[in-house]
């Protein structure tokens, strides 16, 4: 077992060995790859066998969240009958390590009577698969990483990583945001991330708030009954300034009467404010570079909205 370390070291390295060697064989077929897809009046329908057609599915699952539309079709369920899903103006997307599988020797002949274009995914590039396609993409390798030669390992990352090229270059083209990719991942961390703003936060908290005239007392009130340990000292409803808690600390450290102190003697000037169409995310990071718990929130014309607090973004989950 203390030789598997090594070993471990030596599939990774083989694999991106494999990797680093496919740069070689992007050629033009990729540029024209993607034209088609992009100009693709269907979808895109994905399909493989084996290790392939795991491969596939997970093609499919990036270029479908990030704005191409595609379906996975199995090579063996498809000469079975699922070939009804290909539509005329589809393009097909097919993997294959050695270009030469029944499956896929039994489809292209359908494909080309539909008229569908196909983009081979292939590791043999004078494979039938090869052959047969319109545009082909090597992803041929010295050898796998299988101590036997023969799991697909290293064919099937260079798959992975050829796919992951395919979709992240449509990115680009398609000038997909990342508002378009929270369309497409509303729920989990990363949708709550890309899509919660300010506005979905600080309305179920209190709006505390002072004038800059109001006595202290009444100050410690409005900051105790908001709980929020914080409240804003507003002048014709703009945010001049803020007291916390420590503001209050460091208060009775100076004075034994406070009585007739006024807000704006005690308050912080100019605090940090955001609009409430601010992401929940750049709020967090707003918290953080300024070491701050609280942050006001107010309108295009600087009216005082409410307060957002960094418990309100934690219990989002988002961090």
């Amino acid at each position: 077992m203390s030789d598997m370390i090594e070993r471990a070291k030596q599939v990774l390295q083989e694999e991106a060995d494999a990797i680093i060697r496919m740069k070689e064989l992007i050629n033009e077929d990729f540029v024209k790859s993607l034209d088609l897809i992009l100009n693709a009046k269907g979808r895109i329908i994905v399909t493989g066998i084996g290790k392939s057609a795991i491969i596939g599915q997970k093609i499919v699952a990036t270029f479908n969240s990030t704005g191409t539309p595609a379906i996975f079709m199995h090579a063996a369920e498809a000469i079975h009958g699922d070939l009804g899903i290909i539509q005329p103006d589809d393009v097909v997307l097919c993997l294959s390590k050695s270009g030469n599988t029944p499956e896929i020797s039994v489809l292209m002949p359908y494909f080309k009577l539909s008229g569908n274009k196909i983009i081979a995914i292939v590791g043999d590039a004078n494979s039938f698969l090869a052959q047969e396609a319109d545009f082909v993409l090597d992803c041929s390798i010295e050898k796998e990483a299988c101590p036997n030669n023969l799991a697909p390992t290293c064919s099937s990352t260079a798959q992975l990583v050829l796919g992951d090229a395919l979709a992240s270059c449509l990115i680009e083209l398609r000038g997909f945001t990342s508002q378009d990719f929270a369309k497409y991942h509303p729920g989990g961390m990363l949708g709550k991330r890309l899509y919660t703003k300010v506005k979905d936060l600080y309305r179920f908290n209190e709006k505390p708030f002072v004038f800059k005239n109001s006595l202290m007392p009444d100050v410690i009130l409005e900051i105790s009954g908001k709980r929020l340990g914080i409240t804003a000292v507003i002048d014709e409803n703009q945010v001049i300034g803020c007291i916390t808690d420590g503001d209050l600390r460091r208060m009775l450290e100076k004075h034994t009467d406070y009585s007739n102190l006024k807000a704006e003697e005690v308050m912080s000037a100019n605090p940090k404010t955001l609009t409430e169409d601010v992401l929940a995310v750049e709020a967090l990071e707003l918290m953080k570079k300024k070491n701050i718990t609280s942050v006001f929130v107010v309108d295009h014309n600087s009216n005082y909205l409410g307060v957002l607090h960094l418990h309100d973004i934690i219990k989002e989950g988002i961090y």
